[in-house]
Protein backbone atom coordinates (compact mmCIF):
# COMPACT_ATOMS: atom_id res chain seq x y z
CA UNK A 1 0.00 0.00 0.00
CA UNK A 2 1.28 3.47 -0.78
CA UNK A 3 2.35 5.93 1.89
CA UNK A 4 -0.52 8.22 0.91
CA UNK A 5 -3.03 5.44 1.43
CA UNK A 6 -1.47 4.59 4.81
CA UNK A 7 -1.79 8.21 5.94
CA UNK A 8 -5.43 8.31 4.81
CA UNK A 9 -6.18 5.14 6.73
CA UNK A 10 -4.40 6.42 9.82
CA UNK A 11 -6.36 9.67 9.62
CA UNK A 12 -9.59 7.71 9.28
CA UNK A 13 -8.64 5.62 12.31
CA UNK A 14 -8.18 8.76 14.39
CA UNK A 15 -4.47 9.40 13.94
CA UNK A 16 -2.75 12.37 12.35
CA UNK A 17 0.27 12.40 10.07
CA UNK A 18 2.66 12.51 13.03
CA UNK A 19 1.21 9.37 14.53
CA UNK A 20 -0.54 11.09 17.45
CA UNK A 21 -4.15 10.51 18.32
CA UNK A 22 -6.36 13.29 16.99
CA UNK A 23 -8.51 12.92 20.07
CA UNK A 24 -5.47 13.34 22.28
CA UNK A 25 -4.32 16.33 20.23
CA UNK A 26 -7.72 17.95 20.56
CA UNK A 27 -7.66 17.39 24.31
CA UNK A 28 -4.11 18.78 24.53
CA UNK A 29 -5.12 21.90 22.54
CA UNK A 30 -8.08 22.42 24.84
CA UNK A 31 -5.81 22.23 27.88
CA UNK A 32 -3.41 24.72 26.32
CA UNK A 33 -6.26 27.14 25.67
CA UNK A 34 -7.41 26.86 29.27
CA UNK A 35 -3.85 27.42 30.52
CA UNK A 36 -3.48 30.44 28.24
CA UNK A 37 -6.75 31.93 29.46
CA UNK A 38 -5.67 31.41 33.05
CA UNK A 39 -2.25 32.91 32.24
CA UNK A 40 -3.81 36.05 30.75
CA UNK A 41 -6.27 36.33 33.59
CA UNK A 42 -3.55 36.34 36.22
CA UNK A 43 -1.44 38.91 35.05
CA UNK A 44 1.07 41.44 33.73
CA UNK A 45 4.44 40.45 32.31
CA UNK A 46 5.62 43.96 31.57
CA UNK A 47 5.29 45.68 34.90
CA UNK A 48 5.38 42.91 37.49
CA UNK A 49 8.32 41.22 39.14
CA UNK A 50 9.23 37.70 38.13
CA UNK A 51 7.56 37.89 34.70
CA UNK A 52 4.05 37.52 36.11
CA UNK A 53 1.21 37.28 33.57
CA UNK A 54 -0.75 40.22 32.26
CA UNK A 55 -3.51 41.70 34.40
CA UNK A 56 -7.07 42.17 33.22
CA UNK A 57 -8.29 45.81 33.13
CA UNK A 58 -10.26 45.25 36.33
CA UNK A 59 -7.29 43.74 38.16
CA UNK A 60 -4.97 46.47 36.88
CA UNK A 61 -7.35 49.14 38.18
CA UNK A 62 -7.50 47.45 41.59
CA UNK A 63 -3.71 47.22 41.73
CA UNK A 64 -3.42 50.84 40.65
CA UNK A 65 -5.79 51.98 43.42
CA UNK A 66 -3.96 49.77 45.91
CA UNK A 67 -0.64 51.36 44.95
CA UNK A 68 -2.07 54.87 45.38
CA UNK A 69 -3.40 53.96 48.83
CA UNK A 70 -0.17 52.33 50.00
CA UNK A 71 1.92 55.19 48.64
CA UNK A 72 -0.13 57.89 50.36
CA UNK A 73 -0.22 55.95 53.64
CA UNK A 74 3.55 55.46 53.73
CA UNK A 75 4.39 58.99 52.58
CA UNK A 76 2.03 60.82 54.92
CA UNK A 77 2.76 58.64 57.96
CA UNK A 78 6.53 59.00 57.61
CA UNK A 79 6.33 62.73 56.86
CA UNK A 80 3.84 63.71 59.55
CA UNK A 81 5.57 61.48 62.10
CA UNK A 82 8.99 63.00 61.39
CA UNK A 83 7.75 66.59 61.38
CA UNK A 84 5.39 66.40 64.37
CA UNK A 85 7.55 64.33 66.70
CA UNK A 86 11.01 65.16 65.38
CA UNK A 87 11.06 68.67 63.97
CA UNK A 88 8.30 70.56 65.80
CA UNK A 89 9.93 70.25 69.27
CA UNK A 90 13.10 71.86 67.88
CA UNK A 91 11.46 74.74 65.98
CA UNK A 92 12.10 78.12 67.60
CA UNK A 93 14.85 76.76 69.81
CA UNK A 94 17.53 79.25 70.85
CA UNK A 95 20.07 76.44 70.63
CA UNK A 96 21.95 76.87 67.34
CA UNK A 97 22.68 73.14 67.07
CA UNK A 98 19.00 72.25 67.44
CA UNK A 99 18.02 74.88 64.88
CA UNK A 100 20.56 73.45 62.42
CA UNK A 101 19.34 69.91 63.12
CA UNK A 102 15.74 70.97 62.48
CA UNK A 103 16.70 72.52 59.15
CA UNK A 104 18.59 69.39 58.15
CA UNK A 105 15.60 67.23 59.02
CA UNK A 106 13.30 69.46 56.94
CA UNK A 107 15.61 68.94 53.97
CA UNK A 108 15.64 65.18 54.53
CA UNK A 109 11.83 65.06 54.61
CA UNK A 110 11.85 65.97 50.90
CA UNK A 111 13.13 62.45 50.18
CA UNK A 112 10.13 60.74 51.80
CA UNK A 113 7.87 60.88 48.69
CA UNK A 114 10.59 59.09 46.69
CA UNK A 115 11.04 56.57 49.50
CA UNK A 116 7.29 56.01 49.55
CA UNK A 117 7.31 55.36 45.79
CA UNK A 118 10.15 52.85 46.09
CA UNK A 119 8.59 50.99 49.03
CA UNK A 120 5.20 50.84 47.29
CA UNK A 121 6.79 49.34 44.19
CA UNK A 122 8.57 46.72 46.29
CA UNK A 123 5.50 45.88 48.38
CA UNK A 124 3.34 45.41 45.27
CA UNK A 125 6.12 43.53 43.47
CA UNK A 126 6.33 45.95 40.58
CA UNK A 127 9.37 45.50 38.40
CA UNK A 128 11.58 48.60 38.15
CA UNK A 129 11.87 49.31 34.43
CA UNK A 130 13.61 52.24 32.75
CA UNK A 131 10.37 53.56 31.31
CA UNK A 132 8.47 53.10 34.57
CA UNK A 133 11.06 55.08 36.54
CA UNK A 134 10.15 58.26 34.61
CA UNK A 135 13.76 59.43 34.46
CA UNK A 136 14.34 59.61 30.72
CA UNK A 137 15.96 62.65 29.08
CA UNK A 138 15.37 63.69 25.46
CA UNK A 139 16.57 67.27 25.12
CA UNK A 140 16.13 67.35 21.36
CA UNK A 141 12.41 66.57 21.59
CA UNK A 142 11.62 68.22 24.94
CA UNK A 143 13.86 71.29 25.00
CA UNK A 144 10.91 73.72 25.22
CA UNK A 145 9.61 71.96 28.34
CA UNK A 146 13.02 72.17 30.00
CA UNK A 147 13.08 75.84 29.04
CA UNK A 148 9.69 76.35 30.71
CA UNK A 149 10.85 74.59 33.86
CA UNK A 150 14.00 76.71 34.06
CA UNK A 151 13.73 80.17 32.50
CA UNK A 152 9.95 80.12 32.24
CA UNK A 153 9.57 79.65 35.99
CA UNK A 154 12.09 82.42 36.66
CA UNK A 155 10.22 84.84 34.38
CA UNK A 156 6.94 84.00 36.13
CA UNK A 157 8.54 84.68 39.53
CA UNK A 158 9.92 88.02 38.35
CA UNK A 159 6.58 88.91 36.75
CA UNK A 160 4.70 88.19 39.99
CA UNK A 161 7.13 90.26 42.08
CA UNK A 162 6.97 93.18 39.62
CA UNK A 163 3.16 93.05 39.58
CA UNK A 164 3.06 93.04 43.37
CA UNK A 165 5.33 96.09 43.69
CA UNK A 166 3.41 97.86 40.94
CA UNK A 167 0.27 97.52 43.06
CA UNK A 168 1.91 98.10 46.46
CA UNK A 169 4.56 100.67 45.59
CA UNK A 170 5.20 101.72 49.18
CA UNK A 171 6.48 98.21 49.92
CA UNK A 172 9.27 98.49 47.34
CA UNK A 173 12.55 99.74 48.81
CA UNK A 174 15.09 100.77 46.13
CA UNK A 175 17.51 101.44 48.99
CA UNK A 176 17.63 97.68 49.76
CA UNK A 177 16.85 98.12 53.46
CA UNK A 178 16.05 94.41 53.75
CA UNK A 179 19.49 93.45 52.50
CA UNK A 180 21.10 96.05 54.72
CA UNK A 181 19.38 94.61 57.78
CA UNK A 182 20.63 91.12 56.91
CA UNK A 183 24.15 92.47 56.42
CA UNK A 184 24.10 94.23 59.79
CA UNK A 185 22.71 91.15 61.53
CA UNK A 186 25.79 89.30 60.29
CA UNK A 187 28.04 92.01 61.71
CA UNK A 188 28.94 93.43 58.29
CA UNK A 189 29.05 97.06 57.25
CA UNK A 190 28.09 97.46 53.60
CA UNK A 191 27.85 100.51 51.37
CA UNK A 192 24.91 101.02 49.03
CA UNK A 193 27.06 100.02 46.09
CA UNK A 194 28.14 96.83 47.83
CA UNK A 195 24.51 95.96 48.61
CA UNK A 196 23.54 96.49 44.98
CA UNK A 197 26.38 94.26 43.82
CA UNK A 198 25.37 91.60 46.33
CA UNK A 199 21.75 91.66 45.14
CA UNK A 200 22.81 91.53 41.48
CA UNK A 201 25.08 88.59 42.22
CA UNK A 202 22.31 86.73 44.05
CA UNK A 203 19.87 87.27 41.20
CA UNK A 204 22.36 86.15 38.52
CA UNK A 205 23.43 83.12 40.54
CA UNK A 206 19.78 82.28 41.16
CA UNK A 207 18.95 82.44 37.45
CA UNK A 208 21.85 80.19 36.51
CA UNK A 209 22.08 77.75 39.41
CA UNK A 210 18.63 77.48 41.03
CA UNK A 211 17.50 74.35 39.12
CA UNK A 212 20.75 72.51 39.87
CA UNK A 213 21.49 73.52 43.47
CA UNK A 214 18.19 71.97 44.55
CA UNK A 215 18.23 69.08 42.09
CA UNK A 216 18.84 66.26 44.58
CA UNK A 217 16.33 67.41 47.20
CA UNK A 218 13.67 68.12 44.59
CA UNK A 219 14.22 64.69 43.06
CA UNK A 220 13.00 63.32 46.40
CA UNK A 221 9.64 65.02 45.99
CA UNK A 222 9.11 64.91 42.23
CA UNK A 223 9.97 61.25 41.74
CA UNK A 224 7.15 60.61 44.18
CA UNK A 225 4.47 63.16 43.25
CA UNK A 226 4.95 63.39 39.50
CA UNK A 227 7.03 60.28 38.74
CA UNK A 228 4.91 57.78 40.70
CA UNK A 229 1.58 59.21 41.87
CA UNK A 230 0.63 61.20 38.75
CA UNK A 231 0.69 58.29 36.23
CA UNK A 232 -1.47 56.20 38.55
CA UNK A 233 -3.95 59.00 39.15
CA UNK A 234 -4.28 59.50 35.40
CA UNK A 235 -5.23 55.82 35.11
CA UNK A 236 -7.84 56.26 37.82
CA UNK A 237 -9.34 59.66 36.94
CA UNK A 238 -9.83 62.02 34.03
CA UNK A 239 -7.04 64.54 33.54
CA UNK A 240 -8.63 67.56 35.27
CA UNK A 241 -9.53 65.86 38.58
CA UNK A 242 -6.27 63.87 38.46
CA UNK A 243 -4.12 67.03 38.31
CA UNK A 244 -6.23 68.93 40.84
CA UNK A 245 -6.10 66.04 43.31
CA UNK A 246 -2.38 65.58 42.75
CA UNK A 247 -1.75 69.24 43.62
CA UNK A 248 -4.12 69.17 46.60
CA UNK A 249 -2.40 66.08 48.03
CA UNK A 250 0.96 67.79 47.58
CA UNK A 251 -0.34 70.83 49.45
CA UNK A 252 -1.78 68.77 52.33
CA UNK A 253 1.55 66.97 52.63
CA UNK A 254 3.01 70.37 53.69
CA UNK A 255 0.50 70.88 56.55
CA UNK A 256 2.87 70.32 59.52
CA UNK A 257 5.51 72.62 57.98
CA UNK A 258 2.86 75.26 57.28
CA UNK A 259 1.76 75.09 60.92
CA UNK A 260 5.41 75.60 61.91
CA UNK A 261 5.52 78.81 59.84
CA UNK A 262 6.91 77.55 56.53
CA UNK A 263 6.24 80.21 53.82
CA UNK A 264 3.57 82.13 55.76
CA UNK A 265 4.90 82.50 59.29
CA UNK A 266 2.62 82.28 62.35
CA UNK A 267 0.12 84.50 64.11
CA UNK A 268 -1.68 85.69 60.97
CA UNK A 269 -5.52 85.95 60.89
CA UNK A 270 -7.04 82.48 60.63
CA UNK A 271 -3.79 80.74 61.62
CA UNK A 272 -3.04 78.00 60.66
CA UNK A 273 -5.98 77.30 58.31
CA UNK A 274 -5.43 80.36 56.13
CA UNK A 275 -1.84 79.25 55.55
CA UNK A 276 -2.88 75.66 54.81
CA UNK A 277 -5.44 76.82 52.22
CA UNK A 278 -2.92 79.22 50.64
CA UNK A 279 -0.28 76.46 50.45
CA UNK A 280 -2.76 74.08 48.84
CA UNK A 281 -3.68 76.68 46.20
CA UNK A 282 0.02 77.29 45.51
CA UNK A 283 0.67 73.55 45.16
CA UNK A 284 -2.36 73.00 42.93
CA UNK A 285 -1.30 75.77 40.52
CA UNK A 286 2.34 74.75 40.39
CA UNK A 287 1.48 71.06 40.47
CA UNK A 288 -0.60 71.49 37.29
CA UNK A 289 2.35 73.07 35.48
CA UNK A 290 4.80 70.44 36.72
CA UNK A 291 2.33 67.68 35.82
CA UNK A 292 1.82 69.13 32.34
CA UNK A 293 5.58 69.10 31.76
CA UNK A 294 5.77 65.52 33.05
CA UNK A 295 2.91 64.36 30.80
CA UNK A 296 4.46 65.92 27.72
CA UNK A 297 7.99 64.60 28.34
CA UNK A 298 7.01 61.30 30.02
CA UNK A 299 9.77 62.11 32.51
CA UNK A 300 9.89 63.76 35.91
CA UNK A 301 13.34 65.31 35.25
CA UNK A 302 11.93 68.64 33.94
CA UNK A 303 9.58 68.77 36.94
CA UNK A 304 12.58 68.29 39.24
CA UNK A 305 14.26 71.26 37.55
CA UNK A 306 11.11 73.38 37.79
CA UNK A 307 10.70 72.57 41.46
CA UNK A 308 14.37 73.39 42.02
CA UNK A 309 13.91 76.75 40.30
CA UNK A 310 10.94 77.53 42.53
CA UNK A 311 12.81 76.68 45.71
CA UNK A 312 15.96 78.52 44.70
CA UNK A 313 14.55 81.65 43.07
CA UNK A 314 11.16 82.24 44.73
CA UNK A 315 12.47 84.67 47.36
CA UNK A 316 14.11 87.08 44.88
CA UNK A 317 11.31 89.62 45.35
CA UNK A 318 11.88 89.73 49.09
CA UNK A 319 15.29 91.35 48.51
CA UNK A 320 13.52 94.56 47.49
CA UNK A 321 10.89 94.73 50.25
CA UNK A 322 10.60 97.63 52.68
CA UNK A 323 11.11 97.20 56.41
CA UNK A 324 8.89 100.20 57.11
CA UNK A 325 5.99 98.80 55.06
CA UNK A 326 5.92 95.01 55.53
CA UNK A 327 4.66 92.89 52.67
CA UNK A 328 1.59 90.64 52.87
CA UNK A 329 2.73 87.02 52.65
CA UNK A 330 -0.63 85.91 51.24
CA UNK A 331 -0.36 88.35 48.35
CA UNK A 332 3.35 88.48 47.47
CA UNK A 333 5.92 89.32 46.33
CA UNK A 334 6.88 85.62 46.47
CA UNK A 335 4.95 83.20 44.21
CA UNK A 336 3.35 81.66 47.31
CA UNK A 337 1.08 84.75 47.36
CA UNK A 338 -1.91 85.32 45.08
CA UNK A 339 -0.38 88.30 43.27
CA UNK A 340 3.20 87.06 43.37
CA UNK A 341 1.97 83.77 41.95
CA UNK A 342 -0.45 85.29 39.44
CA UNK A 343 1.61 84.20 36.45
CA UNK A 344 1.67 80.60 37.67
CA UNK A 345 -2.08 80.62 38.35
CA UNK A 346 -2.91 81.91 34.86
CA UNK A 347 -0.50 79.51 33.14
CA UNK A 348 -1.85 76.58 35.18
CA UNK A 349 -5.39 77.41 34.06
CA UNK A 350 -4.34 77.57 30.41
CA UNK A 351 -2.40 74.29 30.52
CA UNK A 352 -5.19 72.49 32.36
CA UNK A 353 -7.65 73.61 29.70
CA UNK A 354 -5.33 72.41 26.92
CA UNK A 355 -5.05 68.97 28.52
CA UNK A 356 -8.83 68.85 29.00
CA UNK A 357 -9.30 69.71 25.33
CA UNK A 358 -6.82 67.03 24.23
CA UNK A 359 -8.58 64.42 26.37
CA UNK A 360 -11.96 65.40 24.93
CA UNK A 361 -10.54 64.88 21.43
CA UNK A 362 -9.66 61.31 22.38
CA UNK A 363 -6.07 61.58 23.56
CA UNK A 364 -5.05 59.25 26.39
CA UNK A 365 -2.37 60.33 28.85
CA UNK A 366 -0.69 56.96 29.37
CA UNK A 367 2.92 56.52 30.50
Amino acid sequence: MSTENNQQENNQDGYNQDGYSQEGNSHQGSNQQEIWKKFNKQGNGAGRMGGAPRLTPEEEKKLNLKQIGIYLLITFLLTYGTEIFGIMPMVGSADAEQAYAAQSMISSVMFIPALGALLTRLLTKERLTGRGLMLGVDLKKDLKYYGLAWFGFELLILFGAALYFLIFRDQLDPGLGYMKAISEAQGLESTQEQLQQAVLMQVVMGVVLAPFVNLINCFGEEWGWRGFLLPRMLKQFKVVPALLLNGLIWGLWHVPLTIMGHNYGVGYPGYPFTGIVAMCLFCIANGIILSYITIKTKSCIPAIMGHGTLNGFASVGLLFTSLDHPYNVFLGPAPTGLIGGAGFIVLAGVLLYLLYKEEKEGKEFAF
